[in-house]
């Protein structure tokens, strides 16, 4: 195998990793029921100067974009879009979680931040979609 196969089957199995991370959170969130999470992250929020409408409109949304993200991820379509509206969805959390002075959730959520940037760094030298291995293995 050479290394430009590995390089790329490695960036693909991080893709694939955070994709079914953000897929696996945006659905379970909407089997629970939407409303529910928004509701949940009110209460969360409550000692925050946001307005709880602002954060129950963002907790009902937020599901949506993290399944939306994951499966761009997980097909490898319009990864840079995913990339970045998961980054984007990394610093709306991010700035939540400081304001709540919650360190330990800021630091997992800096460690989500860190794989969302460095998939977009890599992304135009090694992003393929995970069904195209098998034929660049073959050629390698």
């Amino acid at each position: 195998m050479s290394a430009l196969f590995e390089k790329r089957l490695a960036y693909v199995l991080l893709r694939l990793m955070l994709g079914l991370d953000f897929l696996g959170h945006g659905g379970v969130r909407l089997m629970h029921g939407d409303g529910a999470f928004a509701a949940g992250m009110v209460k969360t929020m409550a000692d925050t100067p946001l307005p709880a409408a602002l954060v129950h409109g963002f907790g009902l949304v937020l599901p949506f974009v993290e399944l939306t993200v994951g499966l761009l991820l997980v097909l490898g379509v319009l990864t840079w879009e995913a990339l970045l509206l998961g980054s984007l969805v990394m610093l709306s959390l991010m700035f939540g979680t400081v304001l709540r002075q919650d360190w330990s959730t800021a630091g997992l959520q800096l460690n989500y931040s860190v794989v969302f940037s460095l998939l977009l760094f890599l992304r135009a030298s090694y992003d393929t979609r995970w069904w195209a291995l098998y034929k660049l293995r073959k050629s390698s």
